[in-house]
């Protein structure tokens, strides 16, 4: 097998005949080598994983496959044919379908109407708008799907629902194999649950799926096969049931990974109170009392909707609070603009970087400065000769301070985000989402950040929806439902309590709640 493969590693055995293969697949940009001798195996019915931190290749890999790009070397076999698509539309219509991460779909036009877009079927030589709606409705029923209304306008579902439409539009190619590009990333974990169950109903059709995500609960629980990627290459497939996370992770990152969540740094303490919110309200949270105290990670739990987004927004000044009282190092404070946040040394590192974080058109060095020169001009020299040495720490990779951050991979724009934040050397830093998107080793880089903050004496607050995350970095873990916090636990704290304090049922099942308080 092509690439660096490590020791000890056999090849999956799938049970299905092969459907797609990549054969020594290589391909450089502007002479830079994105992707050297890749083999990839995929056999019908299965759900092959495909992970790599960003830059390993992944994407490429996928758009070769698709026909967006084409191999400087090797060549990819569809059905046991030898193809080389040279347009999406070919691959589509031979029935090798992507999803990507962006979808491709017309909000204004009808879910039939996308679905069918440049094929609709015709009658008597006019567009038989009744055929398409039927077929539509054929194709979701296939997939369980009664929810989706074929007439209704795209623009009007939800992402979920939209990720729905992208797959039904596959199969009516009649796909084979479905590739899906971080298709959770912008899903609440009912949806994630829906989008398991379609997946699952496709293989058991004997469709081939192949599944890109940074998110290693959702590798292992729905691949059968597991293919690794590092700078380009190959480095292993295996079963998923041979392969455990720490042995993933330490392929993916190329080292070998103690913990996956560090611990605190030593001589981390405890200190003053740095925040606190009594009984603070406003449109979206109520009766909100939180501590946070310097040297500490406290972590934000709970539901889709539950109000952590909301909490982080009312204490940096987005939605300010209308009642109860702001307290920062014991003095009471009124901070009713992000302006006014930034001033009394309070960060937020945003759930959406892109739309909410960078100037994507913008360089690293001026996207590092977007606060200093908004809020603290008269430091903008001082920080200017600061920068390097932040993006420096943070292990930020890019062909300089003048690159535009748009074409950043995703974990490198999230350090360029915090760069920007550290620059202010604020007291209090909220972190909303702060992995989202991001590849492992990029996730294991900011939780050091966190723990390195907290021991500067930093008071840490975090929201994420992703539980172990939650776990593994939290002093404190407070659970919130309905715009109120409902539980505060101790770190450590098991999964299953964490998730029946954000549902309102105690361990055993039962409604509660209140009393956890």
């Amino acid at each position: 097998m092509s690439g660096t493969m490590l020791e000890g590693t056999a090849a999956a055995a799938g049970t299905g005949e092969i459907v797609l293969r990549a054969v020594g697949v290589g391909k450089s940009f502007f002479g830079v080598r994105v992707l050297s001798g890749i083999d990839l195996t995929v056999r019908r019915g299965e759900v092959h994983g495909l992970v790599g931190e960003n830059g390993a290749g992944k994407s490429t890999l996928m758009k070769i496959m698709a026909g967006v790009h084409q191999a400087d070397e090797g060549h990819v076999e569809f059905d046991g044919e030898r193809t080389a698509f040279t347009h999406p539309r070919q691959a589509m219509d031979a029935g090798l379908v992507t999803v990507f991460q962006e979808f491709n779909l017309l909000p204004e036009r009808t879910v039939a109407q996308n679905v069918f877009l440049g094929r609709e079927p015709r009658r008597a030589g006019f567009l038989d708008t009744g055929a398409m709606v039927r077929r539509t409705r054929d194709l979701l029923d296939d997939l369980g799907v009664t929810f989706i209304d074929p007439t209704a306008r795209v623009g009007s579902l939800t992402v979920a629902e939209q990720q729905i439409v992208e797959i039904v539009k596959a199969l009516s190619f009649d796909a084979r194999v479905i590739s899906m590009d971080e298709p959770t990333a912008a899903l609440s974990d009912p949806e994630v649950e829906l989008l398991y169950a379609i997946i699952r109903r496709l293989t058991a059709r004997g469709v081939a799926v192949v599944y890109v995500s940074h998110r290693l609960k959702e590798i292992f629980d729905l691949c059968d096969t597991i293919t690794i990627l590092k700078d380009g290459a190959l480095v292993s497939t295996d079963p998923a049931g041979a392969l455990a996370p720490a042995e993933l992770v330490r392929r993916m990152v190329g080292r070998s990974i103690q913990s996956f969540f560090p611990t605190a740094v030593a001589g981390t303490a405890v200190g003053a109170e740095r925040l606190s919110v009594a009984g603070g309200g406003n449109g979206f949270v109520t009766e909100i009392d939180l501590t946070l105290r310097a040297g500490e990670i406290v972590g934000i739990a709970g539901l889709q909707g539950a109000g952590r987004t909301e909490l982080v927004e009312a204490i940096f000044g987005v939605e300010p609070f209308t009642r109860g009282e702001l307290r920062l190092d014991g003095a009471a404070t009124r901070i009713g603009s992000p302006r006014a946040a930034v001033k009394a040394g309070l960060a937020l590192v945003t759930e959406d970087r892109k739309a909410h974080g960078l100037a994507l058109g913008q360089s690293v060095l001026d996207n590092a400065l977007l606060v200093i020169r908004s809020v603290f001009a008269g430091r903008t020299r001082a920080s200017r000769a600061a920068v390097p040495g932040i993006l420096s720490s943070l292990e930020v990779s890019s062909r300089g301070l003048d690159q535009e951050v748009r074409f950043l991979s995703g974990g490198n724009q999230q350090k360029v985000v915090l760069a920007k934040w550290l620059a202010t050397d604020p007291r209090i830093v909220l972190f909303d989402e702060p992995t989202r998107g991001i590849d492992v080793g990029a996730k294991i880089a900011v939780y050091q950040l966190m723990r390195d903050l907290a021991a500067d004496g930093k008071a840490v607050l975090m929201v994420s929806s992703e539980l172990p995350e939650i776990i593994g970095m939290s002093d404190r873990i407070l659970v919130m439902r309905d715009g109120e916090i409902v539980a505060e636990l101790p770190p450590g704290t098991a999964e299953h309590e964490v998730l029946a304090a954000a549902t309102g049922a105690d361990a055993g099942g039962r409604a509660g709640g209140e009393e956890q308080r």
